[in-house]
């Protein structure tokens, strides 16, 4: 449908010499700058820009397309900073890695890529996966399928037996020493290999797991797993190359190591306390929270054969502690991302993580900055993408009713345009 809408639009543009515009009728708007809602504004795009916001609701010419957006609020498409592309949780997920090749996960990650997209989520920073999650990403570039703009890490890198390595808990046989290559290092010469094989992969960042973790088949989910040389050599390389660095990390140590290594973003920061949280504010480091993910992780570890025992044991531990540390991490200053690590949960839902934040002290209008403005300064990109301004990128969604009121609203996505092009729109 869209090739035929961009061949319409261009036959017109040849016919009459002018671009075809579309105008979007908004009943509400919000200002994620600042932080207010704009009553009865019209959003005029053309091609894949934002060309002018204007007061009351404007019509254009008679070729002009016209959308009716009245009842809902509309905002800025949303930026989810972590997601797993790739993969959704299951109970025979860790089977997956011996029964699914490359292209089997890249066929079955075309629907979570598409549920994000359809619930609003405009782009997404995915945190980790196979490789298939950069050719998901050129697929959707090159419009061969529907899903959010991605920035992907492609490979996370871990330590020997750390979080992301990917032979934990084989068999010794299996085991074998994985290195630079499949995203394991020890040491900082190790470390500039792995940022330069993502780079040579196609990665648009690092991520790394600067503590143990939750779902990983591994004892210790908070202990830390890289000495503060090894972060900063990562970061060194990664600033070579243009990529910021993420941090999954859960206890106080492994932290304030990687705050300290010059990571952009400490992902989940579930232990994080009272000595970290001056430390994140001095050095303007992110927290991206994933309240859902540790929520959703604990429920799941409550049905029996659900996760291996040493999984679920941590899950229990560590899930139901993050929301707390939000709440903390927000009153004390910490500058926040919308992050929901969306495929520990099923995708598509990532919306009641705005549930969750407002529910830890977060104001709703905060909420959504933290998901487009913020997001977009995390990300690099405030100057085409997280406000809708004139001559920023198209990516604008549209809720029913009045989320601002009721924050469940933000599960009512009835509007989606992407880059310019419109993939869902309910309101017909």
């Amino acid at each position: 449908m869209k090739y035929f809408l961009f061949i319409f639009s261009f036959a017109l543009l040849v016919i009459t010499g002018k671009a075809q515009k579309t105008y979007l009728q908004c009943g509400q708007l919000i200002d994620v700058r600042q932080l207010q809602v704009l009553k009865e504004k019209t959003i005029v795009v053309e091609g894949n820009k934002i060309i002018d916001i204007v007061d009351g609701y404007q019509s254009g010419t008679g070729s002009d397309i016209v959308m009716n957006l009245k009842t809902s609020t509309v905002m800025p498409g949303l930026m989810d900073m972590h997601v797993h592309i790739e993969n959704e949780t299951n109970p025979n997920r860790y089977l997956e890695g011996f029964t699914q090749s490359q292209a089997d996960i890249a066929y079955g990650s075309l629907r979570f890529a598409e549920r994000d997209l359809m619930a609003g989520f405009t782009s997404v920073r995915d945190l980790g996966g196979s490789g298939a999650n950069i050719a998901m990403r050129k697929a959707i570039q090159k419009g061969y399928v529907v899903g959010p703009r991605i920035f992907t890490a492609g490979k996370s890198i871990a330590t020997t037996g750390g979080h992301a390595d990917p032979t934990n808990n084989y068999r010794p046989d299996l085991m074998g020493d994985p290195g630079p290559k499949e995203g394991v290092i020890n040491g900082p010469e190790d470390a500039y290999k792995a940022v330069r094989q993502r780079y040579k992969d196609g990665s648009d960042l690092i991520k790394i797991t600067a503590s143990g973790g939750v779902l990983s088949m591994a004892t210790n989910g908070e202990n830390p797993q890289f000495t503060e040389e090894e972060v900063k050599a990562i970061v060194s390389a990664a600033n070579d190359y243009g990529f910021k660095v993420a941090a999954h990390c859960h206890g106080v140590e492994a932290m304030k190591r990687a705050i300290r290594g010059g990571v952009s973003s400490i992902e989940h920061g579930t232990l994080m306390d009272e000595s970290v949280f001056p430390l994140m504010v001095q050095y303007g480091t992110y927290l991206v929270p994933t309240i859902i993910a540790g929520k959703s992780a604990a429920d799941s570890a409550k049905i029996p054969g659900y996760y291996p025992p040493m999984v679920a044991k941590k899950a229990l531990e560590i899930g139901p502690k993050i929301q707390n540390t939000f709440s903390k991490a927000y009153k004390a200053g910490v500058k926040i991302a919308f992050g929901t690590d969306a495929g520990v949960y099923a995708h598509g839902t990532n919306w009641k993580e705005f549930v969750y934040m407002t529910e830890g002290g977060m104001p709703f209008l905060e909420t959504i900055k933290a998901a487009t403005w913020n997001a977009a300064d995390l990300m690099g990109t405030q100057s085409i993408l997280g406000s809708i301004e004139k001559n920023k990128l198209a990516d604008i969604i549209a809720v029913e009713g009045d989320p601002t009121k009721n924050v469940y609203q933000m599960g009512k996505v009835n509007f989606v345009m992407k880059d310019g092009v419109v993939y869902k729109n309910t309101l017909k």
